[in-house]
């Protein structure tokens, strides 16, 4: 075995996909699951169809191009991102829907459309307050106007974002003010919208709240699916693992230290002034692993004894003087933010293994 490792629990990933799809679909609400975060990693993706999952939504069009080829057209994918002038030909060709809030870029795929004689569904992303992206809705109307122009784009509904920049979380009252925002698009446009994306995993403690929703019939899930937690106050999901993911980093050196560094303390080597406690001598461990890989502060080991210190490029410094002893050539655990799992995945040299427990599974074929 090597490290850096993931250890990924695909019955794990299954159980919460399907358990979300189908909670989520008892109050009207369908789910794109968000595949950024796991680099649109084949054996998970195809996890999560085997679970029913047939909506992708994903930022890197390599990601939903890959996708693209494994299922045809037989699974929606969706881009995250708004789209950049320069990819709207790759936008038609591996997406069904793109958000957008961009007028300009609209035309512009409004134009590659009708070279290639298709059409093209997009969602509007309206500012409901976390200034992402997004129309101000006192500018709606003029947008919505505009889209009569664009004989190749369907407009399929609206959107909004939360969490993501901003920090603004979704409320029952936010909901509200989207659904009007929707009944007043189609007042605008003259047909009824299929799609109101109501945000991500910060909006589902309104599900589980059991909160009015209005209108609001869609969402964009990731951190759920794959760590069990909602992303508005961080709180875990009954019912759902919240060990899916681990990161495993080998120990390389293990000595007892002091705990402040001896001499004039300057800049570290990412510009920061480090503060340290003084706690006397104590053992360290030296892990093969560094923010080159994940930030520290994303990481916190499951043994809870153990204590990390910091970070440099290319080490994680762990204090393991009151946990469980080890030695070289052992490897210590860490559970993830979905900061950790989106970097991790996403970077090169992380060795990735798999487990799927049969027992698991038989437990969540019987409850789907």
């Amino acid at each position: 075995m090597k490290f850096p490792a993931m250890y990924i629990d695909l019955a794990k990933i299954r159980h919460n996909a399907q358990l979300l799809n189908r909670y989520c679909g008892l109050r009207g609400v369908r789910i794109a699951v968000v595949t950024k975060g796991i680099s649109a990693q084949e054996r998970i993706v195809r996890t999560l169809y085997d679970a029913g999952i047939r909506e992708y939504a994903d930022s890197r069009l390599s990601q939903l191009r890959r996708m693209r080829h494994w299922f045809g057209k037989e699974c929606r994918l969706m881009l995250l991102r708004i789209p950049s002038p320069s990819e709207v030909h790759e936008v038609l060709q591996y997406c069904d829907v793109s958000l957008n809030s961009d007028i300009e870029t609209i035309a512009r795929l409004d134009q590659a459309a009708r070279a290639y004689g298709i059409f093209h569904e997009i969602l509007l992303m309206v500012e409901m307050g976390d200034l992402r992206e997004g129309i101000l809705p006192h500018k709606l109307d003029a947008v919505l106007k505009q889209l009569t122009s664009f004989p190749r784009i369907r407009l399929a509904g609206i959107g909004a974002n939360f969490t993501c920049y901003g920090g603004v979380i979704p409320t029952a009252e936010t909901m509200g003010e989207l659904s009007r925002l929707a009944q007043h698009t189609e007042r605008i446009v003259g047909y009824p919208l299929t799609c109101v994306s109501g945000g991500n995993s910060s909006s589902l403690p309104l599900i589980m709240q059991r909160c009015e929703l209005g209108r609001v019939n869609h969402l964009r899930i990731g951190e759920a699916v794959f760590l069990g937690r909602e992303t508005a106050y961080g709180q875990r999901i009954s019912g759902l693992y919240q060990d899916a993911f681990e990161f495993a980093a080998e120990i390389v050196e293990l000595h007892e230290k002091p705990s402040v560094p001896q001499g004039p303390i300057s800049r570290n080597a990412f510009g920061q002034i480090p503060r340290f406690e003084d706690r006397g001598i104590r053992l360290k461990a030296i892990l093969s692993a560094g923010r080159l890989d994940v930030c520290a502060e994303d990481l916190k080991p499951s043994d809870a004894e153990y204590a990390i210190l910091g970070s440099s490029s290319d080490h994680l410094i762990v204090d393991v003087t009151d946990g469980p002893p080890v030695k070289v050539g052992e490897s210590i655990r860490f559970q993830l933010t979905y900061g950790a799992l989106a970097r991790l995945m996403n970077g090169r040299g992380i060795h990735k293994y798999f487990r799927c427990d049969p027992l698991l599974e038989l437990l969540s074929a019987v409850e789907a």
